[in-house]
């Protein structure tokens, strides 16, 4: 066995905090934070989706809108883990909820074009970004080794709930219309956007240790990514969430295409995110049983063969049946990758990591939409889904080689 294959699923976790192994307090603040970003940013994408339907966008600029989520990102991810590295958590938690609120105000106000829609987009994603990275970071700062993979868990769980209330809205307020009440539902996302405003403060900064954050030693991207086991784990992560995040995008267009109901649009999404919430709590089991590889590679396996199934002209019970395996493979496949990337990752250099897996999503969700939305044009909303499906089976494959390699 070498050092590489040695090291995944086996890095030790650091020493327990001083006092207690999970600081209740801001694992509560977390939690609420977590699950009110998710659920503000999911209903304005779907949202700007069906603004985009109103406006008689092209299916190309809906795809430019949605790449627009994730262009700042791109470029600014790896600035902010360097930032949180330097113990700026809370504070990159309160800028990211200040974006949102602008971005959710410029939606509900001027939304008339798609190039309103586009800048409103990126600031979106500007705000998303920080916020995430600000989550990840958190969640290992408030446990110990004793409570960091439940936190994780939970963690994954809350990121769900969230993404699950948006569509619930959504289906509700929607119900059988084709085009929901966008100036409605815009309207109720900056309202979730101020409350994410106010929860963010109840997280608290890294208290100060006689400068001790200054004396970090500065780990560069390079030999980050050059142990294999972290940079196989972070291609895997970025690969379910982007298909994840992207389906939030496509399954409204899917629904106009196909001729389903603003409700059953929203129910789907919200039995996606359903089920994740629910596999999750079966996450340590499942470890133990399956094993790390063969779980993950599992469930990027599953989650390929969920996507080809809805891009597929089936029934909307079948639907159900593929947003249901999608829930139970990148549910999972994406808790596990995010806790083996943070065990895997240097101490001091954590954030920094975590922001490499942000970097890649955001690169998955700016070419992906881009790309597919060209293909789309001949093929429809279908056929970016199967190329969604396409990216998982690679990326399953190249994850099975590499670990068998090992």
């Amino acid at each position: 066995m070498d050092a590489d294959s040695a090291a995944f699923g086996h890095a030790k976790a650091p020493g327990a905090p001083p006092k207690h192994d999970l600081n209740i307090g801001l694992f509560v603040a977390l939690m609420a934070h977590t699950v009110v970003v998710n659920a503000v940013v999911a209903l304005a994408r779907i949202t700007t989706s069906y603004r985009a339907i109103e406006l008689d966008l092209s299916v190309f600029w809906i795809g430019v809108i949605a790449g627009g989520f994730s262009l700042v990102p791109v470029f600014a991810a790896v600035w902010v883990g360097r930032f949180i590295d330097h113990g700026h958590d809370a504070i990159s938690a309160w800028m990211g909820a200040f974006f949102m609120l602008l971005a959710c105000a410029g939606f509900l106000f001027w939304p008339s074009s798609q190039i309103e829609l586009l800048a409103f987009s990126i600031l979106l994603g500007f705000g998303h970004m920080f916020c995430m990275a600000a989550h990840q970071m958190i969640s290992v700062r408030c446990a110990g080794p004793i409570s960091r993979e439940g936190v994780f868990g939970y963690h994954m769980i809350a990121i769900a709930s969230g993404q699950g209330l948006g569509p619930m809205l959504l289906g509700w307020l929607g119900g059988d219309a084709k085009i929901p009440p966008t100036e409605l539902l815009f309207t109720i996302a900056l309202a979730g956007a101020c409350l994410s405003q106010i929860v963010g403060f109840g997280l608290r900064r890294l208290p100060r240790e006689g400068g001790e954050t200054a004396k970090r030693r500065r780990v560069s991207v390079r030999s980050l990514l050059a142990n294999r086991s972290l940079t196989m784990v972070l291609i895997a992560s970025v690969v379910t969430i982007t298909a994840f995040e992207l389906l939030i995008v496509y399954l409204p267009l899917l629904g106009a295409e196909r001729h389903i109901e603003t409700r059953d649009v929203g129910l789907l999404l919200a039995a996606r995110s359903l089920t994740s919430i629910v596999v999750r709590f079966f996450y340590a089991r499942l470890l133990m049983a399956v094993g790390r590889k063969r779980l993950l590679v599992s469930c990027m396996f599953l989650g390929a063969a969920a996507f080809i199934l809805m891009g597929l002209p089936v029934s909307l019970p079948l639907m159900y049946i593929a947003i249901v395996a999608m829930g139970i493979g990148l549910g999972i496949g994406a808790t596990l990758s995010f806790s083996e990337a943070v065990m895997l990752a240097p101490e001091d250099a954590r954030a920094t990591a975590l922001s490499l897996r942000l970097t890649g999503n955001r690169i998955g969700q700016l070419a992906v939409p881009v790309l597919a939305s060209l293909i789309a044009e001949v093929t429809g909303i279908g056929g970016v889904l199967i190329i969604i499906a396409g990216c998982l089976a690679a990326s399953g494959l190249s994850l099975q080689r590499i670990l068998r390699s090992n």
